[in-house]
């Protein structure tokens, strides 16, 4: 290999370098992470794929199509199903999304420690979460990471962390942890009347 040049400057090497150890953790957190979501969108796939059990053994053909015609998104899953789809997003949330943007919990953005009993979040974390399976897969291409950044992360938690969004009467202070969930239009029809 050549040598530079005498008085060309050398390039400045590991002036943005994490130390080797944390980024391995952090590149191992991830592929565990990767892993377990896929293993559980696999296990979701094969679930929602099986026939229900019915007395005479097969599936009749109005449930068939039902079952064809039912959203993956969370708000529209019900009972179990709502259940293992919400486990598996908030294994999502805790082990890859805050460690990596979470950010510091202040007023000007804050976050409830509890976001599985706010339902706008859920609703907004389950698709930002289905949107990065699409974006992170191999066929969304060497951009898919970039635009599910641009068009889906960005948005979703500024929305979340804003001072009047659903968290607004949540943590403020990592040392004042609190929840409260607000009331929606409907509860306030109700107190009025």
């Amino acid at each position: 290999m050549p040598s530079p040049a005498e008085g060309s400057p050398e390039p400045e090497s590991n002036a943005f370098r994490l130390p080797d150890g944390d980024l391995d953790d952090l590149a191992a957190s991830l592929q565990r992470t990767i892993a377990e979501v896929r293993e559980h969108g696999t296990l979701l796939d094969r679930l929602a794929s099986e026939p229900a059990d019915d007395p005479g053994g097969a599936v009749s053909e109005d449930r068939h199509e039902e079952q064809e015609a039912r959203s993956f998104f969370i708000l529209a899953l019900g009972g179990d199903a709502y259940r293992n789809e919400l486990k598996a997003l908030t294994a999502w949330v805790d082990h890859l999304l805050l460690p990596v943007y979470g950010r510091e919990i202040s007023s000007a953005r804050p976050w409830c420690a509890r976001w599985q009993e706010h339902p706008e979040a859920v609703a907004r974390l389950h698709g930002l979460w289905l949107a990065w399976q699409q974006y992170t897969d191999v066929e969304a291409g060497l951009a898919g990471p970039a635009t599910w950044h641009r068009d889906h992360l960005d948005h979703v938690m500024a929305q979340l962390r804003s001072p009047d969004g659903p968290f607004a009467a949540c943590t403020t202070s990592m040392t004042r942890p609190s929840h409260r969930l607000l009331a929606s239009p409907a509860d306030l029809e109700e107190e009025t009347a």
